[in-house]
């Protein structure tokens, strides 16, 4: 490996400041109450969401200094910014009230068929089915209409710390390994499919039928330990709050853009051209729509765009690192990577290396997805989730060493699941 440049071990340390921003938001929301006279600023920096962009910003400063204006706006023109448009869009369609009330609709029918009490029935389903069906309109939805379930059913009513956090930690475990049933849901498995010719079958044999095992145990024990909490969720919906109920033709038109931009999700000028027309559309029958989360959705795309930055610089060392391990260790290597950077970053480097093993292919992924609720920034869906469901935390901060520890154990049923099955 050649010796980095100024400019890679300066974008390495401000890589490693903003991982360990996010491991301090809490401590500047904090400071907003205990210091008013900036409380905005610390607000500001307290947001989750808004670390990677801020520290993507100063690195762009310093590139200007290093290398110039041509060299440093060539290298933002050179970055892909799709996922994070795309977040965006999905995002808001996902979180209308048309497309919840179809996703409420469908989660109640099925508790009505399993052999548990109501609300216990509807806590499993909502970190269960909501997860996998991420597998086929794509993880960011599958996270947005979860986050969004829960706030308004487990979270409108006082709950414990432990509740919150189990309920956070499962759930950014289970989108994470529910997306592996498909190509093209999951951003890791994403990255890879198309170069290494994975297709649907071979993603259900190889990586869906042992998630969907894991998914179920985790979001089955999360719910036989805090079966004592839960009844209230069979008892308050989002739908059922509503004051004017969706008529099916205003769900089958929201259920159709939100296809049309799943269907399109790496060409921008498509989907965003079907956002803008969901836009007009919502206006028009305005009267069936809650505030769109368009804040929420634009911070999370930020967030992502930020990562996009920054993560561009670390390849000269995340690459080696990563090929200098065998199939045998790439899988914990990746698992324990991916809490510091993208877990698709992760599958792309891998993408470059010519004459990769399969086994090596396949524990690489494995590796990527399983570690993949660690962290906020562990997976792109994860800052759609903590923007959405923040504000029911204490200070409205969600701790990111709280998130750490309830994902361990989620983390090491994935783990198991993928290594022994």
């Amino acid at each position: 490996m050649s010796s980095p440049t100024t400019l890679q071990i300066v974008a390495a340390a401000l890589f490693a400041l903003a991982v360990a921003h996010t491991f301090a938001t809490k401590f500047f929301e904090r400071l907003a109450h205990t210091q008013p006279r900036h409380a905005g600023l610390w607000h500001l920096l307290g947001e989750v969401e808004v670390v990677f962009g801020f520290w993507a910003m100063l690195l762009m400063l310093v590139m200007f200094l290093l290398v110039g204006k041509n060299e440093a706006v060539q290298y933002l023109d050179s970055r892909n910014f799709t996922e994070p448009m795309f977040v965006f869009a999905i995002m808001v369609i996902a979180g209308t009230r048309a497309v919840l009330q179809f996703a409420g609709s469908l989660v109640r029918l099925v508790a009505r068929f399993v052999p548990l009490q109501r609300g216990m029935a509807m806590y499993f389903l909502v970190l269960a089915m909501v997860p996998l069906l991420g597998s086929f309109i794509t993880e960011p939805a599958a996270m947005t209409l979860a986050a969004l379930m829960l706030r308004d059913t487990l979270f409108s009513q006082p709950t414990s710390t432990r509740l919150k956090y189990t309920t956070l930690g499962v759930l950014f475990v289970n989108i994470s390994i529910g997306g592996t049933l498909t190509p093209f849901a999951a951003p890791p498995v994403l990255m890879v499919a198309g170069v290494w010719g994975w297709d649907i079958v071979y993603m259900i044999s190889q990586f869906g039928w042992k998630a969907s095992l894991a998914v179920a145990v985790n979001a089955g024990c999360a719910m036989l330990l805090f079966r004592n909490e839960l009844e209230h969720m069979a008892n308050r919906t989002s739908v059922e709050d509503a004051q004017d109920p969706v008529p099916l033709g205003v769900i089958g038109v929201h259920l159709l853009f939100l296809l049309g931009v799943v269907v399109f999700a790496h060409h921008p000028e498509v989907f965003l051209g079907l956002f803008l027309f969901f836009l007009g559309f919502a206006t028009a029958y305005e009267r069936y729509q809650d505030r769109l989360i368009l804040r929420e959705a634009l911070l999370v795309a930020f967030f992502l765009a930020g990562l996009v930055v920054l993560g561009g610089q670390q390849q000269w060392w995340l690459q080696p690192l990563l090929m200098g391990m065998d199939a045998t260790t790439v899988f914990f290597g990746a698992t324990a990577l991916t809490a510091l950077t993208d877990n698709a970053a992760l599958t792309y480097l891998g993408s470059l290396v010519p004459g990769l093993s399969e086994e090596f292919k396949v524990a690489l992924v494995a590796g990527a997805v399983t570690g993949g609720g660690l962290t906020v920034i562990a997976n792109a869906p994860n800052p759609a989730g903590v923007a959405i469901l923040r504000p029911k935390f204490e200070d409205g901060a969600i701790h990111p060493l709280g998130l750490l520890v309830a994902a361990l154990p989620p983390t090491a049923v994935a783990a198991l699941a993928f290594q022994l099955l």
